[in-house]
């Protein structure tokens, strides 16, 4: 999606509900920090919580993407794009784990919340450093994966 830091520490594995060890509640603290009230909603994007969210999704890292962007999400505004976009990736991380644990119906209904966060988003701004194009490719490859 974007370039990413050099430093991002990637779990031993990618947790799948019901299927292997869920991480130490405590493992994702780290990233999760660099993202709070201090920082400033243009440098969300810059923040080892987002480029690991972003780092995550890319690796298959599904549940790990969603609890490092939950700590972005809480810093956006309410019915802002910046919400919109963190929300939008959450759900689709959640989409591709549904996917793994063969629930095609839910990952369908997630992908329609995630098109639903991007018709808010600007068509042509990236916002997050995400373009919406970009984004919606990501939801049809999703809903491509569904059905194979």
């Amino acid at each position: 999606m974007v370039d990413r830091l050099a430093h991002i520490p990637r779990p031993p594995h990618a947790y799948l509900p019901g299927v292997n060890a869920r991480h130490p509640e405590d493992w994702f603290d780290d990233i999760k920090t660099t993202v709070g009230p201090h920082t400033p909603l243009d440098a969300l994007h810059q923040t080892l919580a987002w480029q690991a969210g972003l780092e995550y999704f890319d690796a298959g890292f599904f549940w790990e993407c969603h609890e490092v962007l939950e700590a972005v999400w809480l810093q956006t505004p309410e019915w802002s794009a910046e919400r919109d976009m963190v929300q939008a990736l959450i759900q689709l991380a959640n989409a591709r784990i549904k996917i793994r644990m063969q629930r095609p119906n839910a990952a369908r209904r997630l992908c329609d919340m995630v098109l639903a966060h991007l018709s808010r988003c600007p068509m042509v701004q990236p916002v997050l450093g995400l373009e919406r194009p970009m984004m919606e490719r990501l939801v049809q490859e999703t809903l491509t994966l569904i059905d194979q």
